[in-house]
């Protein structure tokens, strides 16, 4: 059964936060609130928990997860990247996008793209996400919240608690301004491929 917790989301309670990342580090799984809605997350290399995202967002193991990392220096290990990659990353980040790039041996097979080899990278701005993976010491595997039946990212802790209370380990709650999705970069494709046009602004790519 699922614990709810709310914590400021300016300033996350210190506790409040090591008590998810401990929930993490022994193989939980987690809702918490991001600048785009809320998020499913588990730590990087737990397959059972990568299954367990898989279940309550209805999609297959292969389903293509991202890496909430807190900045890219914690992100860097982990993809391949040319130098005008890595200048746009640096430009973009931390904000509303998430990027598609060739990960590195330091990525676990089970969070790579099976076909590609490529992984999702996002660095978000938002206070709870930055606290929560700079406690963590290493990425979050991540997939954002919307209901199998549905296409809407969750919004509200209290309706993600009622709706995943015994599939989940923690419901973090905090509010959230927008549930708009990120825009997505592909960096694989040369020019950079927009995959999907969301919150960020990727008009300079056209």
């Amino acid at each position: 059964m699922s614990k709810f917790v709310e914590v400021h989301p300016i300033n996350p309670q210190p506790r409040t936060i090591s008590r998810a990342v401990s929930i993490l580090r022994d193989g939980g799984v987690i809702a918490y609130p991001t600048d785009s809605g809320f998020a499913l997350g588990c730590a990087m290399g737990n397959l059972e928990g990568q299954e367990r995202i898989a279940k309550i967002r209805g999609v297959g193991i292969k389903h293509n997860f991202t890496l909430i990392c807190a900045n890219f220096a914690q992100a860097g290990p982990l993809v391949l990247l040319d130098n005008a990659g890595f200048r746009l990353v640096k430009r973009l980040t931390p904000g509303p996008y998430t990027f598609i790039i060739e990960g590195t041996k330091e990525v676990p097979k089970s969070s790579l793209n099976s076909k590609k080899k490529t992984i999702g990278i996002r660095i978000s701005p938002y206070p709870v996400v930055q606290s929560l993976v700079t406690e963590l010491g290493s990425p979050l595997v991540s997939s954002s919240l919307i209901a199998p039946e549905g296409n809407e990212v969750y919004t509200d802790g209290w309706s993600v608690f009622e709706d995943f209370e015994h599939q989940l380990d923690l419901v973090i709650d905090a509010p959230i301004e927008s549930a708009q999705p990120t825009s997505v970069i592909d960096l694989t494709a040369a020019p950079p491929e927009v995959i999907r046009v969301g919150s960020g602004d990727v008009s300079f790519l056209d």
